[in-house]
């Protein structure tokens, strides 16, 4: 029973990762380039959801939906004005640009008085409260986080499968200069994915807070998330959500069944060994290159 209540932790941290993981893997496909940012992006989507609760005093649900519009709002703008001007920069320059938005989006958030540098609870109705099913003890905010990322992993799916703006993406994913020259609009196309990515953090942040806190330094969770990408293939969006499930658990268990402070560096020890049996991750693409 003890071991049913450790999995379903994990479980259900590692959809967190998952979620934040599959913001990674979206920009990479999109741009073949890693943002760096998507911790913070997780964290200004928890403030915004917060704001919208406790000073706009909006009902849960219409905070919950204007924080994650506002976030997909926020990508589509970081693409266009930041991220644009520099895409086909070497790619290292991309990568420290997103470091970069990192850092300032928690500096502007520690600036905020009285907000940025306390800890805050997300006022959700569902707090504290418990299932009791058959000897186990659920934890509804546990159970919500499992189950919102399950249908977002659905709605994700059918998007990606049968809309024209997924089939778009698919198309620029595997070849962006082909794609534009069949008509597909691939700058804007990358434009939906930051906002996309952005909106997804959003939604991890919101799931997270009600668990823990609302706090200026929780988007340092993304550098747990970065391994669950590793992890699944950095190429595969079910990947990223499969390779957070795994370090979730592997968390979880071995902070329990472990000598303590292991689990703080279980994500990375996964990592290691993943890269030495299966360097391509659990669902990567093995790439070959003819000489």
């Amino acid at each position: 029973m003890q071991f049913l209540q450790l999995l379903i932790s994990g479980v259900a941290q590692g959809c967190i990762y998952g979620l934040i993981a599959l913001g990674f893997v979206l920009i990479y496909k999109a741009t073949e380039t890693v943002s760096f940012a998507q911790g913070e992006l997780m964290m200004l989507g928890s403030f915004f959801g917060l704001a919208a609760m406790t000073m706009m005093g909006f009902p849960f649900w219409v905070a919950v939906i204007s924080a994650i519009a506002a976030m997909a709002l926020f990508g589509l703008l970081l693409e266009t004005i930041v991220i644009r001007p520099i895409l086909g920069q070497p790619a290292f320059s991309i990568v420290m640009l997103t470091v970069g938005i990192g850092y300032v989006a928690r500096g502007l958030i520690t600036m905020i008085p009285g907000i940025g540098t306390d800890t805050h609870t997300l006022p959700v109705p569902y707090k504290d409260q418990v299932w009791n099913a058959g000897g186990l003890v659920l934890n509804v905010e546990q159970m919500v986080v499992i189950g919102a990322t399950t249908a977002l992993c659905a709605l994700l799916y059918v998007v990606f499968k049968y809309s024209k703006v997924g089939i778009a993406m698919q198309a620029a994913s595997q070849n962006q200069l082909a794609a534009y020259y069949m008509g597909i609009p691939v700058k804007r196309l990358n434009s939906v994915v930051w906002g996309l990515a952005a909106s997804v953090a959003a939604i991890a942040g919101l799931l997270l807070a009600p668990i823990t806190f609302v706090h200026a330094n929780m988007g340092f969770i993304g550098l747990k998330a970065f391994p669950a990408a590793v992890v699944g293939g950095f190429g595969s969006l079910p990947g990223a959500i499969v390779g957070g499930l795994v370090i979730g658990t592997v968390e979880s268990l071995s902070g329990f069944y472990l000598p303590e402070g292991f689990k703080d560096v279980a994500a990375y020890v996964v990592v290691l060994i993943m890269l030495m049996v299966k360097p391509n991750g659990l669902f990567g693409e093995k790439l070959r290159k003819k000489v």
